[in-house]
């Protein structure tokens, strides 16, 4: 069943300038084959296996986190343009299907199999959060809105994010957007009161996608356009610090390397990374002494 919202979208002018960059914060370690089609955000679920957003195959795929040998698929030819997967705080699942325009959600993994029972609606979904709280969160692109949802029923919604991507959690419970028409990461309380913005013109955005959240609150943020993942620390000095940044600006296939990343996923001190239009899942690790 779909529950339907609607918004208006107010746009704001974006920023053009560019920070300068710092090296690496991780090192190039793995990579799958290259059997996915465009693989948009990924995850590490309940179980520790990685799933990825099968964009074009229209499915969920799970990978070894180990190896990076695919291992299974779920929902195979029944998502049809599947960007994000995120798990709830009872492996619940919420994937965003922006083929049908809306958030698929599912009691389990188990379910994944057939078709969703509910469907939240949220026209060109790209971003999806099962919140820790139990709320669901859809950035609903194709409106501009960032729209809550309550016990499966639409609560409230914030607008001006058309176009935007991914909706991620941080350890404080808070929310972060990546809006990559606009070439920022805002990030909101869980009643949607805006909290903090980061802009291009100190972190140098091109076109941030989706992101992840390490234990400690750091934000490791796919920028596509740009080809690179940047580090960033949100509580770092004067509202903010770039850490570190893998890949050198430019598409390519191998170490350093990315064309057009879409979704990351961190997990200790791993990097999971969708090198989307190389259609695979690339690893970088930190190496511990």
């Amino acid at each position: 069943m779909l529950r339907a919202f609607t918004c208006l979208v107010f746009l704001a002018p974006p920023a053009f300038a560019q920070s300068t960059t710092p090296g690496p914060f991780a090192t190039y370690d793995l990579a799958s084959e290259q059997i996915l089609g465009d693989p948009h955000d990924l995850t590490i679920g309940p179980d520790g296996l990685l799933y990825v957003a099968d964009k074009l195959n229209a499915r969920i795929a799970v990978f070894d986190p180990e190896t990076l040998e695919l291992v299974d698929t779920l929902g195979e030819g029944f998502l049809p343009g599947v960007r994000d997967i995120s798990f709830g705080p009872n492996g619940e699942v919420a994937l965003a299907v922006t083929g049908v325009g809306a958030v698929a959600v599912y009691e389990n993994l188990q379910a994944l199999n057939a078709p969703p029972a509910v469907g939240l609606s949220a026209p060109y979904t790209e971003g999806a959060l099962f919140h820790s709280s139990g709320r669901v969160f859809a950035m609903a692109s194709g409106v501009g809105a960032l729209a809550a949802f309550e016990n499966l029923e639409f609560a409230h919604a914030v607008e001006g994010h058309l176009g935007a991507h991914d909706v991620a959690e941080a350890p404080d419970g808070s929310i972060w957007v990546a809006d990559n028409r606009l070439r920022r990461l805002v990030r909101y309380s869980q009643d949607l009161e805006v909290l903090q913005i980061l802009q291009a013109d100190r972190f140098g955005f091109i076109g941030p996608r989706y992101l992840d959240i390490t234990d400690t609150g750091l934000l490791v943020v796919a920028d596509q356009d740009a080809h690179r993942i940047l580090l960033i620390d949100p509580k770092g000095p004067d509202g903010g610090i770039l850490l570190g940044v893998l890949g050198d600006g430019s598409p390519g296939l191998g170490p350093n390397k990315f064309d057009d990343p879409e979704g990351v996923a961190a997990s200790g001190n791993r990097y999971f990374i969708s090198d989307s239009d190389n259609n695979r899942v690339v690893r970088y690790s930190v190496f511990l002494n």
